[in-house]
């Protein structure tokens, strides 16, 4: 019976690859690698010659029985394209196959974007929630944000480049004001993290064009409560839910709920906007 090994890969610089892990991949039977192109890349960078597969969101399904087969006749690693596999990469169903199947599943830790986000995001690290990449929709997203703007913990999200200052703007609108740090290209050239408010990161990413893979890390809510939003930017907010079809109603008490003001004012404020 093989041992399925969960085999962390650099998210940027190859110099984070573990001893442990360049082993694992000499010595495994066969890679499952989410792109083999980039695996191909990372194993002749360290001369390794072990055989390949595709294991990627879209074959994960089908593969599984051929992968489990492999393994009844000796390790196999499985990698992602960068970072750990398995956390926002294909991984969870083989594991879980794994495991049924009464293999060893054995993680080599390594490079995380989030983890290492989190540790120089210098906000508060002893309890936080990774919720993975924010859904493409403004409207999903906020009502992500919306099941999870009371909770004191840390945020870590992902986001796109092209993305980025549209959810940078929900983020202010449903979780308020809030410590932010946006990092991205970690462990690159051109690594950077950005610290400050949520309305100051949206105002320099307008000014600046993102660019790159990035990490959000956002303060958890405090004890204070919600701090009482300025009339503009409930009528900021008012004009945004219109535009995307939000009735009056649950409108009013969205914005309410987020912003510190009464339902009452804030529905007579759309009625005014409106008419």
């Amino acid at each position: 019976m093989g041992t399925l090994y969960l085999v962390a890969t650099p998210i940027g610089n190859l110099e984070d690859m573990s001893p442990r892990a360049v082993r694992t991949l000499r010595e495994a039977r066969l890679i499952a690698a989410e792109d083999t192109r980039v695996t191909r890349n990372l194993l002749t960078h360290f001369k390794l010659h072990t055989p390949l597969t595709s294991y990627f969101e879209h074959n994960k399904l089908t593969k599984l029985d051929a992968i489990l087969a492999e393994l009844t006749r000796g390790d196999v690693a499985l990698v992602s394209d960068a970072g750990t596999p398995a956390i926002n990469d294909p991984g969870y169903e083989l594991v879980r196959a794994a495991i049924e199947a009464e293999h060893t599943v054995c993680p080599i830790p390594g490079p995380s974007a989030p983890l290492a986000a989190l540790a120089a995001s210098g906000l508060p690290t002893d309890s936080f929630i990774y919720l993975g990449y924010l859904p493409r929709k403004s409207s999903e997203r906020r009502e992500l944000l919306r099941q999870v703007e009371t909770l004191p913990y840390t945020l870590l999200f992902l986001e796109s480049p092209h993305r980025l200052p549209a959810a940078l703007h929900d983020l202010e609108t449903s979780l308020g004001n809030r410590q932010i740090a946006v990092a991205r290209e970690l462990t690159k050239v051109h690594e950077q993290i950005w610290r400050g408010s949520i309305a100051e990161a949206t105002l320099y990413f307008t000014q600046n064009e993102p660019r790159g893979e990035f990490t959000l890390v956002v303060a958890g809510r405090t004890k204070r409560g919600v701090e009482k939003w300025s009339e503009d930017k409930v009528k900021i907010a008012i004009k945004f839910g219109l535009k995307l079809g939000e009735s009056p109603s649950v409108l009013a008490k969205r914005v309410a709920q987020e912003s510190g003001w009464k339902r009452k004012e804030i529905y007579n404020r759309i009625t005014a906007i409106q008419g």
